[in-house]
């Protein structure tokens, strides 16, 4: 069965800005994500990430710059002996009325689809509630990393009542979500 594990890029992965990351050069790791996501891919996940990337859609890059990035971010992974399962990403802006843009679950039914399982338990890693809130359709373990918008996000996990967010787990950043979902895997086997 295939171990899978589901990140939000900007802001998990790379630097976060309010701007938005437009290029290669502004597409800048955060400190232990590429090993952190090595170190799953050497553990037997697949990892993917689910994006939405509205700046393709307000104009301000296009399918080159955001491909340029994700060639970045491979062949970092490559260099670290990995890679993703798979990139899937939202263009569209907030008032397109898609139904890829987080918090629809539309990226994460690609990815259901793609992979022919049920996503249910499955970490899904993201700094904001849209990220977290495009998992419940489809039972996600939610988890949150401080980085990028994450800190600003985390006081307003407990407002999600009746929801799986209101208990979602919070890790200082990528690399120790790792070393949980790791330890875990770890004790599991036992």
């Amino acid at each position: 069965m295939t171990k899978l594990v589901i990140l939000d890029r900007d802001g998990v992965i790379n630097e976060d800005s309010d701007a938005y990351v437009k290029s290669v050069d502004e597409w800048i790791p955060l400190s232990g994500s590429i090993d952190a996501i090595a170190r799953l891919y050497q553990a037997g996940y697949t990892v993917v990430v689910a994006t939405n990337q509205s700046g393709i859609g307000r104009g301000l890059f296009d399918l080159d710059d955001l491909e340029a990035m994700h060639t970045k971010l491979t062949g970092l992974l490559a260099d670290a002996g990995a890679e993703l399962g798979g990139i899937f990403y939202c263009p569209h802006g907030p008032d397109d009325g898609c139904g890829c843009r987080k918090p629809a679950p539309g990226l994460l039914n690609a990815i259901a689809s793609e992979f022919e399982l049920s996503l249910s338990g499955v970490p899904l890693i993201g700094d904001s509630l849209r990220d977290l809130q495009a998992g419940l359709a489809h039972h996600c373990n939610p988890i949150l990393v401080r980085t990028g918008k994450g800190a600003k996000t985390e006081p307003r996990l407990v407002e999600q009542r009746d929801t799986e967010l209101q208990h979602a787990q919070v890790f200082d950043d990528l690399s120790q979500v790792v070393d949980y979902l790791l330890a875990t895997k770890e004790t599991d086997k036992q």
